[in-house]
């Protein structure tokens, strides 16, 4: 089948890889425009741009999706399908023009997280399993009906940077598997059934740590939001971001929640207590240094028990 694929970040590129190493062709991918950043403002590719480039396949970066031009392009390259991976919300004049539809990858076991951010969410709400589902795109976001899923457990440590690596190769298999099942026509599209859930854009509000919350609460947060934006408090005033934590054996009763209950430089200890239990703080970042663990921050950082993590 000839394919238009559609994505943005690192988390499409092992399927653009898997379908451009299969007997389907790649006639074009799309991905947003190039953007100015880093020092000097040099204008940067996306992940997909950048795959493009070094294999030679044809590239469209429309200003607006919803353009006219852009849109005459796309029917111009006849293709039998579009598949999408991590690129934006498209309008019917688009997802409508293959005469096989367009699909999507989604990086959650829908309907539950529908959204932009299902990972973050499945590890902040303590799921312990998740997976990647692929649908056909309709008027409605995430919605469409479902083509196929493969679940997989989520390890108790495991952060959203560690599970999104895992859910790009896990779903860059089930993706290259529904294009051959569309190709052979062998699809059985249902009616996705099941607890609707939400994964809404993480915000600053929701990265601010909430001491009065439980350890195990915290510890999601963290976990579900590590590596970025990654989660943060302030301590004496400066902001301090905390990447890994693990909930500490001991509890501590009357001591407000974010005061610091125990540290040991030898042991690597940095101990704060919560809303319900305490949480052992294992690596940081304190803003404008380089991310470290909870013994090197000891050894550079004076801190004593009583102070407080706030969230301001």
């Amino acid at each position: 089948m000839k394919i238009v694929f559609m994505g943005t970040p690192p988390f499409a590129i092992p399927s653009l890889k898997k379908i451009e190493k299969s007997r389907h062709k790649i006639v074009s991918v799309v991905t947003v425009p190039d953007k100015p950043g880093g020092r000097g403002l040099k204008l940067r590719y996306s992940a997909v741009k950048e795959y493009a480039l070094k294999s030679g396949i044809r590239i469209l970066q429309p200003e607006d999706v919803k353009s006219p031009g852009f849109i005459e392009s796309l029917k111009a390259l006849n293709a039998d399908l579009f598949v999408v991976v991590a690129f934006q919300i498209l309008p019917a004049e688009i997802f409508e023009i293959p005469p096989l539809g367009t699909i999507n990858l989604h990086s959650s076991l829908l309907p539950k997280y529908r959204g932009a951010a299902p990972i973050n969410w499945a590890i902040i709400n303590g799921e312990t399993e998740t997976g990647v589902s692929t649908f056909f795109i309709n008027k409605k976001v995430d919605a469409g009906n479902l083509l196929l899923q493969r679940k997989t457990p989520i390890a108790i440590d495991e952060t959203a940077g560690q599970l999104h690596d895992r859910l790009a190769i896990i779903g860059a298999d089930l993706l290259l598997e529904t294009i051959d099942a569309i190709a052979g026509g062998r699809v059985s599209p249902a009616i996705q059934t099941g607890e609707i859930s939400k994964a809404p854009k993480l915000t600053n509000d929701l990265c601010n740590i909430v001491w009065s919350k439980t350890n195990e609460e915290i510890r999601n947060l963290i976990r579900g939001l590590s590596p970025v934006p990654g989660a943060f408090s302030y301590l004496n005033g400066k902001l301090i971001k905390i990447f890994t934590a693990s909930n500490f054996e001991k509890t501590f009763a009357d001591v407000a929640p974010g005061e610091i209950v125990l540290t040991d430089v030898k042991r690597g200890l940095i101990i704060a207590n919560t809303g319900g239990g305490a949480l052992q703080i294992d690596e940081l970042q304190p803003e404008g240094k380089r991310k470290m663990s909870a013994r090197e921050f000891l050894m550079g950082y004076k801190i004593a028990i009583g102070d407080k993590f706030t969230a301001t």
